[in-house]
């Protein structure tokens, strides 16, 4: 049991996610997952939390099992061409995970994905995480432009708004 990250957990709140990501950071989010929709047949979801409930946490959950929970209780799974991912912040551990719908993780694999949370992670240890998220929504996008191109009439089969846990 990490008595540091439990710590860290039990401090950060809904307060640090309306400080890292306000307003005007969740509108600009939403309209670079719209705009790079756009271009391609995959769907990309981000959703942010601040910290586990104490049960989880007591448990070790780590941020990839609870961003494999939340890639099913938001039904990124449930597209068309298998072609959902979604980026996850638990943001009391800093910790960027990215899960892929079992087309895309085909196609891809483990390593693009981790290039991308480095990446990400980076910003957020200085503080800029709208820099960070759009910067990996971008990077996702590009792969799934290259691997799903747009075809024909572009279905949004998830809602672009991020998705605050």
């Amino acid at each position: 049991m990490d008595i540091k990250r439990i710590m860290r957990h039990l401090s950060t709140g809904r307060a640090a996610v309306r400080r890292a990501f306000s307003q005007s950071t969740l509108d600009a989010i939403e309209h670079a997952i719209r705009e790079i929709e756009a271009q391609h047949s995959g769907q990309i979801r981000f959703a942010v939390e601040a910290a586990l409930d104490l049960s989880p946490l007591l448990a070790d959950q780590t941020a990839r099992e609870r961003a494999i929970e939340v890639f099913s209780l938001l039904r990124v799974w449930d597209t068309e061409h298998n072609n959902g991912v979604l980026i996850y912040l638990l943001l009391a551990d800093r910790d960027v995970e990215i899960v892929a719908d079992r087309g895309v993780h085909a196609r891809l694999g483990p390593s693009a994905w981790e290039a991308i949370c480095v990446e990400m992670e980076a910003a957020f240890r200085e503080g800029r995480f709208e820099e960070g998220v759009l910067a990996g929504i971008r990077s996702v996008g590009n792969h799934l432009i290259q691997h799903y191109p747009h075809a024909g009439e572009k279905l949004n089969e998830l809602p672009d708004r991020p998705v605050l846990l």
